[in-house]
């Protein structure tokens, strides 16, 4: 954690991969995906371990609030949120107080963490991999990997039929499709609807009006309008990081302070994209370097 200058607060995790609570200097973690903060706890999607971990920024101490450490059933649909197995939740999203929306990448499905009650549930998608709209209960995603919502709908970066879908909050809407076709249909189009084409998509961040799109596997960050569908390149080169690019499979999206902040994964780097200008820099990292290895 650190502030927007990139200064160091906190570190939370030894640096080795296992399921450990407690202090953060000895809490343990395996894949830590999405996050979402509330307060002065942030959630984490602890992805390869199958949990929602809560990370205490005050007291530093990281506590388990969903999953049983292994990979759930296909057969779940959810229940108790600390004997419910999960499947490789890849992000987080908090709406309102307590809905901790979760995109389920290996159930294929969308799930939601009731953080009150403690219980955690099936919310959309029947779990078969594909593009299908429709009801929650029937509709279909393949490894959705990244949330944001504009307060009616949430948005989803549906990364193995490289999609943007947009799944109502209320219960009985239907979900649908605003770019994305098929498992087999991707590319590198601008476009609208049907005609735009991304590639294995993880992350999206609703702004103003618009979707912030990180095309991943196009080393692109493109710009979507929900409401006319059109989907044009925002940022990036064709060819992507090969012929120079900004960017090398950029993933997460976050925005503050008039910034869009992208996890430049292949680069290992958190690149800054200011929304007016259009300028890129990079966060300079001050104080963080990761722990040492323990010596085997």
């Amino acid at each position: 954690v650190t502030d927007l200058d990139g200064k160091k607060i906190v570190i939370a995790g030894a640096g080795t991969s296992g399921k450990e609570d407690g202090d953060f200097a000895k809490a343990t973690f395996n894949d830590p995906q999405g996050m979402a903060l509330k307060g002065d706890i942030l959630y984490v999607a602890d992805r390869k371990n199958h949990l929602i971990r809560a990370l205490n920024l005050k007291t530093q101490k990281a506590t388990t609030v969903a999953g049983i450490g292994k990979q759930g059933d296909d057969r779940d649909t959810g229940g108790d949120a600390l004997t419910t197995g999960l499947n490789s939740p890849w992000d987080l999203l908090l709406v309102g107080d307590n809905d901790l929306y979760i995109a389920m990448a290996g159930h294929h499905q969308i799930w939601r963490l009731d953080l009150k009650q403690g219980e955690v549930r099936r919310y959309a998608g029947d779990g078969a991999e594909n593009i299908k709209d429709g009801s929650l209960a029937r509709s279909r995603f393949a490894q959705p990997s990244g949330l944001t919502t504009d307060g009616k709908n949430i948005y989803v970066a549906d990364s193995e039929v490289s999609a943007i879908r947009k799944v109502p909050l209320d219960p009985k809407g239907s979900v649908t499709t605003l770019v994305g076709k098929g498992l087999f249909d991707f590319g590198d189009v601008d476009g609208v609807g049907d005609d735009a084409r991304l590639q294995h998509a993880l992350g999206v961040y609703y702004h103003d009006g618009k979707l912030y799109v990180a095309d991943t596997y196009n080393s692109k960050l493109k710009v979507l309008d929900p409401l006319k569908k059109t989907c044009t390149t925002f940022l990036g080169e064709q060819g992507g990081w090969l012929t120079g690019g900004l960017f090398n499979e950029p993933a997460g999206l976050s925005f503050a302070d008039g910034n869009l902040y992208v996890a430049d994964t292949n680069a290992h780097r958190i690149r800054v994209v200011d929304l007016k200008t259009k300028a890129v820099t990079t966060l300079k990292l001050q104080g963080v370097e990761a722990p040492a290895k323990p010596k085997m």
